[in-house]
């Protein structure tokens, strides 16, 4: 996982490419105050259901994605975004193919 230079704008959705049968992972940036990761998901790749303890919010760049917090199902497209509790059991499943921007508050 390697992180984007600061101080550059950034076209996020270009910054990880899709790989077939795959989840890929790009660190945009890493503090002890939380981190932001950028994913891609190829169409049925998912996440099991876990728990974090801290906040998270999910920012959908491309494509669709379904999101289980503690049971209540969500749909999501690109420009969507919706924030996880912390520990709240979360799952993720990609509908189509689909980008997302994650920040963890660490705080």
């Amino acid at each position: 996982m390697s992180t984007v230079p600061k101080s550059e704008i950034l076209d996020l959705a270009a910054l990880v490419d899709y790989q077939t049968g795959a989840v890929v992972s790009r660190q945009v940036t890493k503090s002890a105050g939380g981190n932001v990761t950028l994913f891609a998901f190829d169409q049925g790749q998912e996440l099991s259901e876990h728990t974090a303890p801290f906040d998270a919010f999910v920012h959908v760049l491309d494509g669709e994605v379904e999101i289980n917090i503690s049971g209540q199902l969500y749909q999501l497209k690109t420009g969507d975004g919706i924030i996880m509790p912390a520990n709240a059991p979360h799952a993720l499943l990609a509908r189509k193919k689909f980008k997302m921007l994650l920040t963890m508050i660490h705080a």
